[in-house]
């Protein structure tokens, strides 16, 4: 039994109804998180409940809405001890459905719009939303039109057009495809299921933070680090930890939170560097990582408050970096990571090294989680381009210019 009361704004704190479909705050356009009974719920919801259930994220029913899932086996995936680090831990993502973490947040939005009897989903993406959608919209029985960059991976526009999901190509970055979706969807009567801009996305994500207490043996770490393009994973997990906090799961302990953003689309590093509270437009972003590629994060005021409150950090990274760091821990730990994911190893690396004649950020001591957000097997056409590229060039003047 879910013990979903309502739903309440981030901004203004207002109330909202959870039994019909909600976007974003009417009042000021805030992003709305689900709220449930947590004082009730303790007295019998203890993390021994759990032992023994499904191993997928609907295991947290309790502090899920109380829907009929729509699941393909996502969750619960491996937190593996590095082979090449001590004390640090890689919770790889890329084994969940269409191989990324956003299968979390799509299982249960797609859930709640099924049960309320939505018809028609819209979404703009950068490529793994997308692909998501696509399949549990195909299981739900319900529309999905999606709007994609013209460049996303091969592989993502191929599994979308596979799950039968309408797409449509734009000359653009997501940004330029979110804006489209806003223009057309009240015409089209779809329902946005941007990021963020409605509820239970953030819900199937927060249940990483429940999973890692339950693999680390009822300990959290002292640190997370999470590639963030939208931000929602470090925002689900921040809302689990307090929720695990209300049910008396921990104490008021929290890991310090910290975001890796490419170099070439780093708008929260940029704000958390100049002690701002949100962010700019980042111009002509661009990364080998897709799913970083987002200019202007719906929920930047909630992720850079979540860094602050966690002493945590942002921190960018090249792309020269990240696709060092795909072959590294291919080399290394047998993981073929995104390029997304293998970002967090690049920023692991980095805030181990003393900066500006301060201390390391992270020591060898602190107990790290490494968030592996997807599988490289998304991304061969990206991966392999740069290769392409590299031997035309070698060819000298018999190669194009």
């Amino acid at each position: 039994m879910s013990h979903l009361t309502h739903l309440e704004c981030t901004k203004c704190q207002a109330h909202l109804a959870a039994d019909v479909a909600q976007n974003v705050c009417p009042k000021d356009g805030g992003i709305l998180f689900a709220k449930y009974d947590l004082e009730n719920l303790k007295q019998h919801f203890k993390p021994e409940a759990v032992r023994g259930r499904e191993a997928n994220l609907w295991r947290y029913r309790e502090v899920l809405p109380p829907v009929e899932p729509i699941t393909l086996g996502e969750g619960f995936t491996p937190l593996l001890p590095s082979r090449e680090f001590d004390y640090v831990w890689i919770k790889d993502e890329g084994l969940n459905p269409t191989g990324s973490f956003k299968a979390r947040g799509i299982s249960v939005a797609i859930s709640v719009a099924k049960s309320l009897g939505l018809k028609k989903l819209a979404m703009p993406s950068a490529g793994n939303a997308a692909s998501a959608l696509a399949a549990y919209a195909a299981a739900s029985g319900l529309e999905a039109h999606i709007f994609m960059p013209r460049d996303v991976p091969l592989a993502n526009r191929i599994e979308c057009e596979v799950y039968g999901a309408r797409v449509t190509l734009v000359d653009g970055l997501i940004s330029d495809c979110a804006r489209i979706v806003a223009e057309r969807k009240e015409r089209e009567g779809w329902f946005d299921l941007s990021t963020l801009k409605e509820p239970y996305r953030v819900e199937g994500k927060k249940t990483m933070a429940y999973e890692l207490f339950e693999q680390l043996e009822g300990k959290l770490p002292d640190a997370t680090i999470f590639p963030s393009g939208g931000g929602v994973g470090v925002i689900g997990m921040w809302k689990a930890f307090e929720e695990m906090e209300q049910l008396g799961w921990i104490g008021s302990e929290r890991p310090r939170m910290i975001v890796v953003q490419a170099a070439g689309c780093a708008p929260l590093v940029k704000a958390w560097n100049q002690s701002k509270s949100t962010v700019e437009m980042w111009q002509d972003a661009s990364t080998v990582a897709a799913g970083l590629r987002v200019p202007k994060p719906y929920g930047d005021y909630l992720v850079l408050d979540i860094v602050k409150q966690s002493r945590g950090t942002a921190i960018a990274v090249s792309d020269e970096e990240i696709r060092g760091a795909v072959r590294h821990w291919g080399s290394m730990e047998g993981i073929f990571a995104a390029p997304e994911g293998a970002a967090s190893l690049a920023a692991y690396i980095k805030l181990r090294q003393p900066s500006d004649g301060r201390s390391a950020f992270l020591s060898d001591k602190d107990t790290v989680v490494l968030f592996n957000t997807g599988t490289g097997l998304k991304y061969l056409d990206v991966l392999q381009e740069k290769k392409a590229q590299a031997s035309r060039q070698i060819g000298g003047i018999i190669g194009p210019y």
